[in-house]
């Protein structure tokens, strides 16, 4: 599942110990590791080896400039939301004609520039974005690939905030008025009609919701297919990943990791989609982000303070909020374990930042092991929509982030100095 393990009690990513890092680099740190990314995607490549496919990994999720690299290198297209998304995966060495535009927002300026750049297609998600789509590509001369983004109404069952394939949600364009959506799109003459996209949300572990959606939508699929030159299908992303160990109610091993069978793995995942797929014969898109890089990456910590209340007992660390919001945002949970593995007393722990905000906070009531000041904790799965959704919120610097190969690391961002923070505000004239 991932490449952190324990060695003679001291945890190491790939063969790095995670301590020789933090004295290297200091903390908050994120650590990833390439041989996790790497696996990840190979195993889905081969999983889906028996269709015509493209795996475009969705660079929201974690947009490392070596992350992209790693997985141009392995062949990998891109899922895209920004302009600033395409420049980032330019900037790395990917291709733009493996490159799918989504979100619902798309501005005229990041339609030209992905029109220049020659994308694989737009994800469409509404009628006014494919007229605006047209009305560029008109300007320019040019024939923009496009793919509307079907809602297909199917609950994903995951979090609210990150459910997108329901009729409550702002994405996409209902099931039922896809094939009048189509037939107004091929009259508009400077469309491409290359395909057909769904998506239905993300952090899925079961199977069965991406099931529904594909066989309620490839029907539609082929009746589209007939009619205009499809090129490909994308089924999207949204494969879920493990965040809680199969221990954790304490005890020398609570920090094992889970076992397969609770995880939806490539293969699970493939057996029973791809049989559905092969009878289109349609290149397939998937547009996997957390799949590969959640367990890729951890966020590592140190103790600034232990404060024992009558009640509580807070372990107040040096990462907050800002560096890893997910907890704060979605309640999420991140297995919290020590750079060194001890078998001694458990404490049950608020684990917290140092940002003024009662939300500010990795863990509450966790069974941990008893910590101390200047001791560093590691929050696992921490890969995705990590260091993305950073900020500087407190005037607090961005952390530095290291790749691990095997035994040799490199940091692939430098940690951020506070006099950057402000180096782009100014003061005007009458304040002066």
């Amino acid at each position: 599942m991932h490449d952190f393990h324990y060695v003679a009690g001291d945890l190491y990513c790939e063969g790095v110990p995670i301590a020789s890092l933090v004295k290297k680099f200091g903390t908050p740190l994120y650590v990833y590791s390439q041989r996790t990314l790497t696996g990840h995607f190979q195993k889905l490549d081969a999983a889906l080896a028996p269709l015509d496919h493209l795996i475009c990994y969705s660079v929201k999720a974690n947009s490392n400039l070596a992350v992209l690299r790693a997985l141009s290198n392995l062949g990998s297209g891109f899922d895209i939301v920004s302009e600033g998304e395409l420049r980032r995966v330019i900037a790395a060495g990917g291709s733009p004609k493996k490159c799918a535009f989504a979100g619902v927002g798309k501005t005229e300026a990041e339609i030209e520039f992905a029109l220049r750049r020659g994308i694989y297609s737009f994800n469409v998600e509404s009628e006014p974005e494919l007229e605006r789509i047209n009305r560029v590509a008109g300007r320019l001369k040019k024939a923009a690939p496009v793919a509307v983004r079907v809602n297909p109404n199917v609950a994903a069952g995951t979090h609210a905030k990150i459910t997108t394939g329901t009729y409550e949600n702002k994405f996409g364009i209902a099931f039922e008025l896809v094939e009048d959506v189509y037939a107004r799109a091929s009259r508009l003459k400077n469309l491409r009609l290359r395909g057909l996209q769904m998506h239905i949300g993300s952090q899925l572990t079961e199977v069965k919701p991406f099931e529904s959606a594909v066989r309620k939508v490839v029907p539609l699929a082929e009746k589209l297919a007939a009619k205009y030159p499809f090129e490909f299908f994308s089924i999207g992303g949204g494969l879920g990943i493990v965040y809680q160990p199969a221990l954790a109610s304490g005890g020398a091993d609570w920090w094992q990791t889970p076992k397969a069978k609770d995880i939806l793995t490539p293969a699970k995942y493939a057996a029973t989609l791809v049989p559905l797929l092969k009878s289109l014969h349609l290149r397939i898109l998937i547009e996997p982000g957390r799949f590969i890089a959640g367990n890729a990456g951890i966020l590592v910590t140190r103790v600034e303070y232990v404060k024992r209340t009558g009640r509580k007992n807070f372990v107040i660390v040096d990462a907050a909020m800002n560096d890893l919001i997910r907890p704060a945002f979605y309640d999420s949970y991140h297995e919290i374990v020590p750079l060194r593995r001890r078998n001694g007393p458990i404490v049950a722990s608020d684990v917290v930042g140092p940002i003024c905000e009662s939300g500010d906070y990795f863990a509450k009531n966790r069974p941990l092991p008893k910590v101390g000041e200047g001791e560093c904790l590691a929050l696992m799965s921490a890969g995705a929509y990590g260091f993305v959704m950073a900020s500087n919120y407190n005037t607090r610097a961005l952390a530095a982030e290291v790749l691990i190969h095997g035994n040799k690391s490199a940091v692939v961002r430098d940690r951020q100095s506070l006099p950057e923070i402000w180096k782009d505000e100014k003061l005007p004239a009458w304040l002066k």
